[in-house]
């Protein structure tokens, strides 16, 4: 067996020597086996990249989705956020009617009761000093009404009756008089503040009584 092969080899050996045409059918038979060999290593590496390929397309395919997601999620967060302007634009028209409503009852209340119970017969109206508002204001005579009007006096909003009050003595003395009333309509007013209001003589009333005595005082 080993000798067959040994000639078989040696027999090869010549015609690859004198025959040419068998010689260049060997080459090319090599050549393809190579040839095919490296196409087979090829179609391997192309069916990774395939392979790869359809994972990168699979991962853009979720980005997109996700990202879907967050632009719903996004658009439902304007949504949101538009529907709560509108209402802090409703809640903000709506406090300003109500305080609108407020001061036109103190100013009636205030006018009412200075005519029943001192017979001082005033038109009241608010003013503004150096863009501060006063919500009340009124003169007749010798005498000049200054107010405020919330639905619950604490003790800094009397003191800030009193600085306005200093604010008009500073800027807009035409509208001083020489009797002053200083007055506070509420609805809900602390011990706190009335005792506040006694010690600088401010008239706190609310729609049903004076919660502290109507005091007229002498500008200085």
């Amino acid at each position: 067996m080993a000798k067959r092969s040994t000639r078989l080899k040696e027999e090869m050996l010549e015609l690859l020597e004198r025959d040419k045409e068998f010689r260049y059918a060997v080459a090319g038979y090599l050549g393809i086996s190579e040839i095919m060999k490296r196409l087979d290593s090829h179609e391997e590496k192309m069916a990774q990249i395939l392979d790869e390929v359809k994972k990168l397309w699979e991962e853009v395919k979720g980005l997109r989705e996700s990202q879907e997601k967050i632009w719903e999620e996004v658009r439902a967060l304007r949504k949101g956020q538009e529907k709560l302007w509108r209402e802090v634009k409703h809640i903000h028209v709506t406090t300003d009617r109500l305080a609108l409503s407020l001061e036109e009852e103190a100013r009636s209340f205030i006018a009412h009761r200075l005519k029943q119970e001192l017979g001082i017969d005033v038109e009241l109206d608010r003013v503004f000093v150096d863009s501060e508002e006063i919500d009340i204001y009124g003169a007749t005579g010798d005498i000049c009404i200054i107010g405020e009007a919330t639905t619950r006096l604490g003790p800094k909003r009397v003191q800030r009756l009193i600085r306005r009050i200093e604010l008009i003595k500073q800027g807009r003395l035409e509208l001083l008089r020489k009797k002053i009333i200083k007055a506070i309509y509420t609805y809900v007013a602390v011990p706190q503040a009335l005792e506040v209001a006694i010690n600088n003589k401010v008239w706190v009333l609310d729609w049903q009584r004076n919660l502290t005595p109507i005091a007229i005082e002498e500008t200085s």
